[in-house]
């Protein structure tokens, strides 16, 4: 099984340990899914809500359900938020929460390895969704061909990131939530 993210499934057999002993539909109601914890599966919520209504913003403008003038007053604010929080979500996951999960059991090394690989992999295609929504915004309202056009590569690049997002979001959670259920929040020093 390959765990490129742009190929990959979910987690091999050896990285789904814990996640077999603790599937998604006992997560709600364990005693060890602590506020952290909580927090932290709210956070990845955001960021899904946050990139399904970006694809749904440049999915109305396409269609012509807002100007040029609306979506760019619309569309700007909320890409810097949502690129800007997850680019410091990712960082204080790679040098903050996955050592502490990696010391913590070492049978799982390999799946944060792997997550932090996915994290540039995600900031290259963030960068190119960036650099798309630039090309967007630098059209001149008056070009509607310019502005279709760029609006597509837009969109394009938007749903390559919230395709690869979404995939990482998951075995992000299918790696750590279970991690935490069996130690606890304060036993794994992340309270």
């Amino acid at each position: 099984m390959t765990l490129d993210l742009d190929l990959r499934t979910g987690w091999p057999e050896d990285l789904r340990l814990l996640v077999e002993r603790y599937p998604r539909t006992v997560w709600q109601g364990h005693v060890n899914l602590g506020d952290l914890a909580r927090f932290w599966l709210s956070i990845h919520d955001g960021f899904r809500q946050s990139a399904l209504n970006l694809a749904r913003g440049a999915a109305e403008f396409r269609e012509g359900k807002m100007t040029p003038a609306e979506y760019r007053l619309w569309f700007r604010p909320r890409l810097q938020t949502f690129l800007g929080h997850l680019e410091g979500h990712h960082n204080i996951e790679d040098y903050q929460f996955f050592p502490v999960f990696s010391a913590a059991e070492p049978r799982l090394v390999r799946g944060f390895e792997v997550l932090e690989s996915d994290h540039e992999n995600i900031h290259a295609t963030m960068s190119e969704s960036f650099e798309a929504a630039s090309a967007f915004l630098r059209t001149e309202d008056n070009d509607r061909d310019a502005m279709m056009r760029a609006a597509d590569r837009y969109a394009a690049a938007g749903q390559r990131l919230l395709r690869k997002l979404g995939r990482h979001l998951e075995d992000e959670e299918d790696l750590i939530i279970p991690l935490i259920l069996d130690r606890g929040e304060g036993p794994l020093g992340i309270r």
